[in-house]
């Protein structure tokens, strides 16, 4: 507590005791370990470099405690009875609305808590034991990670309608040299996928500007302030409600990216999140088998 709150009298109120029991307490660990795991400041502490590191290691084993324990009070019929799922903001929104009704009417007895972050953050919070399991983009480190592959989106181009390209059915990426391309800010594993094709096709990147989410991308392409990429599942949910953008592929670009449930490679629930993938997977197949937009 006293890493997330900076403060011994609101960490020793989260934690039920006495601010003098709790400050005994960490005096006697640091004396026990031999090292400082808390710098104390005037009006406020924080943790050395080697006391975030335990902060860390201790968060993924009472995780670790939390999931054994899951594993003996609940059976593999309700996915353990409780998980904490994290959703990247350019899947999870437009996926979750077809899994949900079909999970809860699979597992009626599971809870859910969804947390929605950037994939980097959603990876660390896996990792740290903050989340039990990630949705979106499978990490490129599987060293640390067990991953469930639920779908392959292919990523488009969109333009303005009255920009010159919109007059193709499909762009070559060498019509790109030069245009403005638009991209989300850092933490967002499409950024990676803008930036690689506008390094392969001379397209300039707009550093000026970083969207929040891919509504504020489309808005910004609608009104002719450049061009980007966008993932396949949020044209087929949301491009049919804009008129004025026209998606296109990239003819010489094999512009993809692997979506699916991923989880630490620790975690003794496996079986309960490879479950929980093979329905996704079943609903993402009849999501991507309907005709675009």
């Amino acid at each position: 507590m006293l890493g997330e709150t900076g403060h011994f009298g609101e960490a020793a109120k989260r934690c039920n005791v006495s601010q003098p029991t709790l400050s005994v307490q960490v005096s006697l660990l640091e004396k026990q370990l031999g090292v400082t795991l808390i710098d104390r400041m005037p009006g406020r502490v924080a943790p050395t470099p080697v006391g975030q590191d335990i902060i860390n290691a201790a968060k993924i084993i009472l995780n670790g405690l939390d999931e054994i324990t899951v594993l003996a009070s609940s059976s593999k019929g309700n996915l353990g009875g409780a998980m904490r799922l994290g959703v990247a903001p350019s899947f999870g929104p437009y996926f979750l609305p077809h899994l949900l009704p079909k999970l809860h009417s699979q597992y009626p007895d599971l809870k859910l808590y969804i947390r929605e972050d950037r994939p980097r953050l959603l990876e660390k919070a896996v990792l740290q034991g903050e989340t039990d399991c990630g949705l979106g983009p499978i990490p490129f480190d599987e060293d640390d990670f067990v991953s469930e592959q639920i779908c392959r989106e292919r990523i488009y181009l969109a333009v303005p309608r009255e920009h010159p390209l919109a007059k193709l059915d499909s762009v070559p990426m060498a019509a790109l040299k030069g245009a403005r391309m638009l991209t989300l800010g850092p933490g967002h594993r499409l950024m990676d996928e803008v930036r690689k094709l506008a390094d392969m096709s001379g397209a300039i990147l707009a550093l000026e500007y970083e969207g929040s989410s891919l509504d504020a991308i489309r808005q910004m392409v609608s009104i002719e302030m450049g061009i980007s990429l966008f993932p396949e599942l949020y044209v087929r949910t949301e491009f049919a409600k804009d008129e004025g953008i026209k998606v296109l592929p990239v003819t010489d670009w094999q512009g993809t990216r692997d979506i699916g449930f991923f989880w630490r490679r620790s975690s003794a629930r496996g079986s309960h999140f490879q479950a929980l993938a093979k329905l996704a997977s079943q609903i993402a197949d009849q999501l991507f088998a309907r005709s675009m937009p």
